[in-house]
């Protein structure tokens, strides 16, 4: 070999490693800020899966930023800030307590997000034109609040009063409230409204209803109840009341049963606008979209410690029956 031919070989190889690194760099990024738990990270799991299906290979082709949080707000506020602080090229989120605050912290990362109420909340301008940087999935939509009520009237034909638990800190709920409240006389409910924020509150508003002949409880979608998840479902199997939740993760931890949208399919439909916004798309022309597929989970275990005979179609309605 000649020794010009040489010293260009050697130039290259050793220039080598810092294009590589260039090439890492330019690697889109992914951020992602949502609650812990084994629920959520199976949810992401399955966003990634469906990434790489449509050719975003982790490590080669993208890389991922994930941020974990509790319901701790003042933790969820500065995983925020350092996530849009190192600019990924787009953010997923979901949670009515989450998504302000990273709209308030970034008009220019692009945010899918999965929540209740972008309308009502002032997230979005339009669902059809969203604008600005943001887009993403609705959780929840009109006809689940009658659905609720429904399955819990199938469970305990004899209830005639269900409190609807949330934290009113989460601008969503409101939505549900509003909802539940229209609802509820078409089934010869009465609706109470228990506004909580942490443990000693929802424990009060259990007591409460225990109080209450043909008493229920509908607790909404919130990081304060699944938090407490483990909490929340001892306090309610002492009441003996039946309970219906809005995620199917209580329900696993020995809740009774959970009506709420598909959210593993959710992650899904948001990868396919993560690809979408990648490709050169931009969130504000990409219309928000309505749940498709919705979860129906029962707690066999439980209904029978309650003693709840629950009747054979509804357990033929079930998405999964937990035994």
């Amino acid at each position: 070999m000649k020794r010009r031919e040489f010293i260009t070989l050697l130039g290259g190889a050793a220039a080598w490693p810092v294009a590589a690194r260039a090439q890492q760099a330019a690697m889109p990024v992914v951020g992602f800020l949502n609650q812990e738990s084994a629920e959520m990270r199976a949810r992401v799991r399955a966003f990634k899966e469906e990434l790489h299906r449509l050719g975003w290979v982790e490590g080669s082709k993208i890389e991922f930023d994930e941020r974990w949080s509790t319901d701790n707000m003042e933790l969820v506020r500065s995983n925020a800030a350092s996530l849009v602080e190192s600019k990924p090229d787009a953010i997923a989120a979901l949670g009515g307590r989450v998504i302000p605050i990273l709209k308030q912290m970034t008009r220019s990362v692009p945010l899918v997000v999965m929540t209740v109420d972008l309308i009502g909340t002032g997230m979005v301008a339009s669902l059809a034109h969203p604008g600005e940087n943001i887009t993403g999935f609705s959780v929840f939509e009109l006809s689940m609040i009658g659905k609720f009520l429904e399955f819990l009237k199938q469970i305990a034909p004899n209830v005639s009063r269900v409190a609807l638990i949330y934290n009113p800190d989460n601008p969503s709920t409101a939505f549900f409230q509003r909802e539940f409240e229209r609802g509820a006389p078409a089934l010869a409910v009465e609706p109470v409204i228990a506004h909580i924020h942490g443990l000693a509150d929802i424990k009060r508003a259990i007591d409460d209803m225990a109080q209450s002949p043909n008493g229920a409880l509908m607790f909404a979608g919130d990081v304060t109840v699944t938090g407490l998840r483990e909490r929340v479902v001892a306090l309610v199997a002492e009441s003996r009341l039946p309970a219906i939740y809005s995620d199917p993760a209580i329900v696993k931890s020995g809740g009774l049963a959970s009506y709420s949208a598909d959210r593993t399919d959710l992650f899904r439909r948001t990868a396919g606008y993560v690809d979408r916004i990648l490709r050169g798309e931009k969130p504000g022309d990409l219309p928000v979209q309505q749940p498709t597929k919705y979860e129906f989970l029962v707690n066999l275990k439980t209904a029978k410690i309650l003693g709840l005979d629950l009747p054979d179609k509804l357990l033929a309605l079930a998405d999964e029956v937990i035994e």
